[in-house]
């Protein structure tokens, strides 16, 4: 039986060898190759012709996001799991969307990316429970409800505010997102107004936390201007 190659885009060399080493323990399954940016992903694509590429959505030098919408535009599209430690309830329906068949997070257990990977070798789409959940609510949202969160976000939004809560400044954000500063600052004021966050200092208080603890604070007697 022909062996499911698997490619694995991630920036991190210790996690992909550790990936690729459980990849070749398995009966059906082999690591094709690995790239750890955009550009060497695209050859690593073209050159080996995975059946799966396993992907991370924080590369060194872009966005696995915007990755994801070429990999699925190809003839044939590739079929693409999300490995990512980035919180499913804000990208998963939004790699779903960019075309992923998958999403799984780095601290699930390697019997959660062997389901996936079958999975989506059947031709189905894997999440989690809980993802699931969420992206019902993306869908069909409660319109009663007032509360706050990621979901009012576009994915370029998202990508600012990542980044903002990585402690990139406006010019670092244009350069990594190759626009201009003066966009990026648009995109401050959208998030300030989306999140209905009074300044900048607010933004990036919460944006700080939600990138170091996963936990998204919007409780506005917290960031209130003084």
């Amino acid at each position: 039986m022909k062996k499911i190659a698997v490619l694995i885009v991630d920036d991190h060399p210790f996690f992909r060898s550790g990936v690729a080493a459980w990849l070749n323990q398995q009966s059906h399954l082999s690591c094709c190759g690995e790239a750890d940016n955009i550009p060497s992903a695209r050859q690593a694509a073209a050159a080996t012709r995975p059946d799966i590429i396993l992907l991370d959505l924080h590369l060194g030098d872009g966005d696995g996001l915007d990755l994801l919408h070429e990999l699925s535009g190809e003839d044939p599209p590739r079929r693409s799991i999300i490995l990512s430690q980035s919180d499913e309830d804000a990208y998963a329906h939004r790699a779903l969307r960019a075309g992923a068949r998958g999403y799984v997070m780095k601290s699930e257990a390697t019997e959660v990316i062997l389901t996936a990977i079958e999975v989506v070798m059947q031709g189905g789409i894997y999440l989690s429970r809980p993802a699931k959940a969420r992206l019902l609510h993306n869908l069909f949202p409660d319109p009663a409800s007032t509360s706050n969160d990621l979901s009012k976000l576009t994915d370029r939004e998202l990508q600012v505010f990542q980044l903002v809560g990585s402690g990139c400044g406006s010019r670092e954000v244009a350069e990594r997102l190759k626009i201009s500063p003066k966009t990026v600052d648009t995109y401050r004021e959208h998030l300030k107004d989306k999140l209905n966050l009074p300044d900048g200092p607010a933004l990036l208080r919460v944006a700080s936390r939600w990138v170091l603890e996963g936990k998204l604070d919007l409780n506005p007697s917290r960031h209130h201007r003084t």
